[in-house]
């Protein structure tokens, strides 16, 4: 069995000149409202596209659908569902998300079709008002609604005549990691749950990387989101950030990390909010006061596996829900790896643990 790493509980802090700090904190998002705006009119929701358009090769190990189906808000979500190719009937099944501003085309779907080479009917799904999903304004995120989309998709892999329903399980990348911690404490139908290198996203955005920001600079935060309202009400269009990761030189590392998986062929989608895209400039708002993983110990008694980069500078929001959860849990530390690294890194993502764990918890 895999062990936590009890020797470092706390994470490196980021450099916090402003280009970094502002990129993805909620004091951050507000702070760039001085910066002209512009519209991702080339953003909209698609058509689904039958081309292999992902950022990894396709597996001859398993077959794969585009399938749309509803969450509780009446949004269209747009999924890729991945069936082992050698497969009986009544297959344990997985919903995979994230991470927080990508597509299904990118990481999740990776661990999708990996997962589904390995005997589970798996679905990657794009959340609400992003990639091929329904929902406008287009790259809005919302706490609420995102951790409704995960179970609208346990809806609808419930639904396949392929799956057995007692036996769906949830993986949940970077922001979506949290997501998905949200999702499982309240949908008592997920079995087992995965957070692969997780973000709270609640947490960052109210209280900035290791909770460093203010009341003060919060306060300005609200101050400044707040007006932006009446702006895009008089415009009668959201105003939208600036392109996410950028690099204009003296970044920390992270966010290095995060343009060489975004903005190259590794990782690039044109679709991605973070491929050079960007949020809407008020989708902090409900973030802000709407923390995720308040009730984190009600997932229990269903397991909880956290994994996590040594190096990452994200690793302290796993090990502050590891300590939160309740048992059964781990957490898992990938010596040497950093947050990104466990978008794609096929040598470093711990599928076989994964595959075990979710074995395990979700057999028959």
């Amino acid at each position: 069995m895999d062990t936590p790493d009890t020797n470092s509980r706390t994470a490196p802090a980021p450099n916090k000149d402003r280009r970094s700090f502002l990129k993805l904190t909620g004091a951050g998002v507000a702070t760039v409202a001085t910066a002209p705006l512009f519209n991702t009119s080339n953003a909209r929701a698609q058509t689904m596209s039958n081309e292999w358009d992902k950022t990894f090769p396709r597996s001859q190990k398993v077959d794969h659908q585009k399938i749309s189906f509803k969450n509780r808000y009446g949004i269209t979500l747009a999924g890729d569902l991945y069936l082992p190719k050698d497969r009986g009937d009544r297959l344990a099944a997985l919903a995979v998300g994230g991470p927080f501003g990508a597509v299904k085309e990118q990481s999740s779907g990776l661990y999708a079709q990996t997962m589904a080479e390995r005997g589970f009917v798996t679905l990657a799904f794009d959340a609400s008002f992003t990639g091929e999903s329904g929902g406008e304004p287009r790259n809005v995120a919302s706490p609420d609604i995102n951790t409704e989309d995960f179970s609208a998709a346990v809806d609808c892999l419930g639904l396949q005549p392929s799956v057995d329903r007692e036996r769906i399980g949830i993986i949940g990348i970077c922001g979506w990691g949290g997501m998905a911690l949200n999702a499982v404490a309240v949908d008592k139908r997920v079995k087992a749950v995965v957070a692969s290198t997780m973000y709270d996203m609640t947490r960052v955005m109210s209280k900035g990387y290791n909770d460093s920001v203010t009341l003060e600079q919060r306060t300005q935060t609200l101050e400044q989101l707040s007006r932006q309202r009446w702006e895009d009400a008089a415009n009668g269009t959201p105003a939208y950030q600036p392109p996410y990761n950028d690099l204009h030189g003296g970044e920390a590392q992270f966010l290095v990390d995060y343009h060489d998986y975004y903005r190259s062929p590794r990782g690039y989608h044109v679709r991605a909010v973070n491929s050079g895209n960007s949020w809407t400039r008020t989708t902090p708002l409900s973030f802000m006061n709407m923390p995720l993983l308040s009730y984190i110990k009600e997932i229990a008694p269903r397991p909880v596996l956290l994994i996590h980069g040594e190096k990452a500078h994200s690793r302290y929001f796993s090990e502050t829900a590891y300590a939160a959860a309740a048992e059964p849990k781990e957490l898992m530390i990938i010596p040497g790896a950093s947050h990104v690294d466990l978008y794609d890194r096929m040598d470093l993502i711990p599928f076989d643990k994964l595959t075990r764990f979710f074995g395990q918890h979700l057999a028959a």
